[in-house]
């Protein structure tokens, strides 16, 4: 079983690292790929990170591509490169008011704040993901969405773009790697991304986990032996409606674990869920 899998993340090592996301996002993707998946990955073009080091390549294709966001068009660029010493592909999507000015906190100001549009910032970053999709002429089986930051991902590919004839049956898989403080959105940012939030949430703040658990394919949550994430998932009640969706995959350490085998067993889940 071969499928093409678009990954979403927003921190690659060296690029990017704040958590064990970093390493993750380097160790699974080259793990899938040397499954025989085809493979590609997207993470936002953080002003610190260095063109010239990293070898970021113009790719014309990838330039000025049109989409909705907060109610107005606008557009989005890409640069391609590699994760050092591999062959898996890492397209970096351009913004300057979005993403050029952060610091390698990522989430935090330098005083240790959580930034508070993170929830915006990261309704962009999902929609601008999906609207490329055409311009890299290549359409994936399926989207892995890690984390808080691409949780808007299954409501924007479900409400807006599978209607449309190029996207059309592409699945959505929803990774939790933690359920913290981070996965409370505003409101206003789902409204600005163009969607509307399922029935029965209401307020002004939402459970990004839950409001994507109604339109995702597969969730799945990353365990670790401090860090039980499918109890916590269990704990909202929008998820234990769509508990059927729910897989567990399990970290054996949490300071040195081995992301071949959680590589291995996300490849078990995928097969299981899409073959």
């Amino acid at each position: 079983m071969s499928l093409k899998l678009f990954y979403l993340t927003t921190e690659i090592s060296p690029f990017a690292n704040t958590s064990h996301l970093g390493k993750y996002s380097v160790d699974v993707p080259l793990a899938l790929q040397t499954m025989g998946h085809d493979i590609r990955t997207m993470i936002p073009k953080y002003g610190f990170v260095s063109e010239r080091k990293y070898i970021l390549r113009e790719v014309i294709r990838l330039r000025e591509i049109p989409f909705e966001f907060n109610g107005e068009d606008v557009v989005t660029s890409a640069k391609s490169a590699f994760i050092p010493k591999t062959r898996v592909q890492v397209y970096f999507l351009e913004n300057v008011k979005w993403f050029k000015s952060l610091s390698n906190l990522l989430y935090k100001a330098k005083n240790g704040r959580v930034l508070p549009d993170n929830d915006q910032r990261y309704a962009y970053f999902s929609k601008a993901a999906i609207a490329t999709l055409p311009h890299l002429f290549w359409k994936p089986d399926i989207v892995i969405c890690n984390g808080w930051q691409s949780a808007y991902v299954p409501l924007i590919y479900q409400q807006i773009y599978d209607s449309e004839e190029f996207y059309g049956d592409i699945k959505t898989v929803l990774t939790v790697h933690s359920v913290d403080e981070y996965c409370t959105f505003s409101k206003g940012a789902y409204d600005k991304a163009g969607v509307s939030l399922p029935d029965g949430i209401t307020g002004k703040k939402v459970n990004c986990y839950e409001a994507a658990a109604p339109f995702a394919d597969l969730i799945v949550a990353v365990d670790s032996p401090s860090n039980d994430v499918t109890n916590k998932l269990l704990a909202l009640p929008g998820i234990k409606a769509h508990k059927k969706k729910l897989v567990s995959i399990a970290l054996d350490d949490d300071e040195s674990p081995n992301f071949n085998a959680t590589a291995a067993a996300l490849n078990e889940e995928l097969a299981k869920h899409f073959a």
